[in-house]
């Protein structure tokens, strides 16, 4: 199977800009990333991408340049950037492209999401009463995990405080305020036990990666990062997603997120506890307390003893988000998946300044989820 290597990552700001569309945010990600590459948009042979709202990422062809490229339009929720991703990897693993784009790029307004239930496969009625509001699962899904594995509410402001210092070192961040715990444990309540300042919010920003075949990388010199492996997965039964009217079948729900990070794990040869630094998806805080365990990096209910010896933060054994993750970048849905891999290769090429993990990371790792029951996840190395 032919190797991949990412050679050009490339973000543009995050965060409310006025007068900037969704669209200029993913041309200055692909523009941004094809000078890190060292190359020009004609040397790009196919690329995916896409975004939730912001209209059709092959249409950006006619800023960039109308070379006549493949470029298939992906929409696939909060794994839309990681779904494109996949797409340019399998590109040129089947050998029909040596240098393959995904970008991923939106531009989402103030509130809340609102997804039209029957564009989900529900009936209209679930919107009406209520149970579209993203907010509301995420709640109920923190605080049954709370019960069952002994985690206190004040772990989930921890999490959140550990975001807003990390948004602090990132110049592309939205959020770039310290928080203490204090401030944002007694935030107005959203859905309990998440307050205002444990949610990330709908943002705006574009990311793009290219990738190229072993022999491409090599020509090119510069600072590839191999991507060993770059998978995604829908729900099974038995799992409690978003959208989920109730935990299906008997037991213990399961989760589409430990499906797909061990698919990663095991198609890149290598285990949860080698990875140096990871990006976990934190909709809220209490998601990254959960995926914490469901994509094996400790057991279930362990979380609560590892952030009281600041595993998590970036001179911990266990960075997560380096960057400032959701809370501090917002989500703007077609872009996260690849902001991770950004963060992920900047951090493993040694570049990310005053956040940089100490030492000398070799393995990143990276894990987006989203509704209704759909992960994406990557293994990068150096």
């Amino acid at each position: 199977m032919t190797g991949v290597s990412i050679v050009g990552a490339g973000l543009s700001a995050f965060g409310r800009q006025p007068g900037v569309s969704g669209r200029e945010m993913a041309v200055q990600a692909i523009r941004s990333a094809l000078v890190d590459a060292g190359l020009e948009w004609s040397d790009v042979q196919i690329a995916f991408g896409g975004s939730d709202g912001s209209g059709l990422a092959d249409t950006l062809v006619a800023e960039l340049g109308l070379t006549g490229i493949p470029f298939t339009n992906v929409k696939n929720g909060c794994a839309t950037g990681g779904s494109a991703l996949v797409s340019a990897v399998n590109a040129i693993r089947s050998g029909s492209a040596e240098i393959a784009l995904a970008v991923g790029f939106d531009k989402h307004g103030r509130g809340a999401f609102a997804p039209l239930p029957e564009e989900w496969g529900l009936p209209v009625g679930y919107g009406e009463a209520g149970l579209m509001v993203t907010t509301q699962f995420f709640g109920i899904k923190i605080a049954r995990y709370m019960r069952e594995h002994g985690i206190t509410a004040p772990t989930l402001a921890k999490v959140a405080e550990k975001a807003y210092a990390n948004g602090t070192l990132n110049p592309n961040a939205w959020r770039r305020t310290p928080m203490s715990a204090d401030e944002i444990a007694s935030a107005d309540m959203v859905n309990d036990p998440l307050t205002r300042f444990m949610f990330c919010s709908p943002g705006e920003g574009g990311a793009a990666i290219i990738v190229a075949s072993e022999a491409v990388a090599t020509r090119l010199g510069g600072r590839p990062v191999s991507l060993l492996s770059a998978v995604t997965r829908t729900r099974g039964f038995g799992t409690f997603e978003v959208f989920a009217p109730a935990i299906q079948g008997a037991g213990a729900p399961t989760s589409v997120s430990t499906v797909a990070a061990a698919a990663a794990f095991d198609a890149a040869g290598v285990r949860p506890d080698e990875i140096d630094v990871l990006q976990l998806q934190d909709t809220e805080s209490g998601a990254e307390i959960m995926h914490m365990a469901e994509c094996g990096f400790c057991e279930h209910g362990e979380q609560e003893q590892l952030l009281e010896k600041g595993a998590t933060l970036i001179d911990g054994s266990m960075p997560v988000n380096t960057d400032g993750g959701c809370i501090a970048n917002g989500e703007p849905i077609g872009a996260s998946g690849l902001r991770q891999v950004h963060e992920i290769v900047t951090q493993l090429r040694g570049e990310a300044g005053d956040r940089q993990v100490p030492g000398t990371p070799r393995l990143g790792f990276t894990h987006v989820y989203g509704a209704p029951g759909i992960s994406a996840c990557t293994v990068l190395a150096v």
